[in-house]
């Protein structure tokens, strides 16, 4: 696929996944808009790799509008929206995550795809061509123990990629969902406990999968899985998910009473 000259945002794009895709997408070609609400990242990421910065927020209804309108000033056109930023609010307090950790991870997680795509779904639709990329997480493919919040949002956010795609593919509207395991990033850096088990199937860097993305864009699969075997596991689950609930509260008994601790 080639993206020479094509307007591109990537939100989060001021660390890892987002700043590697960010750099990706530039090398070959593409016009890129560098959006984080880091704006000090944002702007070191852009004048790195020769793209424009527009920090701000991309979650909240008026700021997303906002990050469109002045992209689309900076670019003309937006061809490929990458909403790649996300967060991890509540991991440690399980259950007793509040109700501001649940509201930031849907807003963040679900609502900012959902408020960009009414934005520029429309116009793709009408010109017959767009892309829109989601970095979900394989927690949206089978689930992220210790973190209700980061597992529930990832799985909605494949569940709105996957409505997008069902609904507007025949219009022109491809759409993508990014989920890769264990990466090498500040929310991997800040797993605790559960990093023995995001590394289980290695610990890729941004840039693997930013790899992973670029050959995905190029063959249009839905599923853009940067650790193959989440394949495995994915079907492994839909197959007989009593047996993969299963196995899931034994890793999560493991994680309570972990090898050689005291009893």
């Amino acid at each position: 696929m080639p993206v020479r000259d094509q307007g591109v945002v990537v939100t989060g794009a001021g660390h890892g996944i987002g700043r590697a895709l960010a750099a990706r997408l530039a090398a070959e070609g593409a016009r890129v808009v560098v959006n984080d609400l880091d704006a000090e990242a944002a702007e070191r990421v852009a004048a790195e790799i020769g793209a424009h910065a527009l920090p701000g927020d991309a979650a909240a209804e008026d700021g997303v509008a906002a990050l469109v309108a002045s992209a689309r000033a900076e670019l003309g056109e937006i061809d490929i929206w990458f909403a790649n930023a996300g967060i991890d609010r509540g991991k440690a307090r399980g259950l007793a995550a509040t109700e501001a950790d649940w509201a930031a991870s849907l807003e963040v997680n679900v609502l900012a795809h959902v408020r960009a795509a009414r934005l520029l779904v429309p116009g793709w639709v009408e010109r017959g061509a767009g892309r829109f990329v989601v970095t979900a997480s394989a927690a949206g493919l089978l689930t992220m123990l210790g973190s209700p919040t980061y597992a529930v949002s990832k799985h909605a956010a494949v569940a709105f990629a996957e409505w997008l795609s069902a609904t507007y593919r025949h219009r022109g509207v491809v759409v993508q969902a990014v989920c890769p395991q264990g990466v090498k990033t500040r929310m991997y850096d800040e797993a605790g406990p559960l990093q023995g088990l995001l590394s289980h199937d290695a610990v890729l860097t941004p840039e693997d999968v930013a790899e992973a993305v670029w050959e995905g864009l190029r063959d249009g699969r839905f599923l853009i899985l940067p650790h193959p075997r989440v394949s495995d596991y994915f079907v492994a689950r839909a197959t007989d998910p009593h047996r993969w609930l299963a196995g899931m509260n034994k890793l999560q008994q493991r994680l309570e009473n972990p090898p050689g601790a005291a009893t």
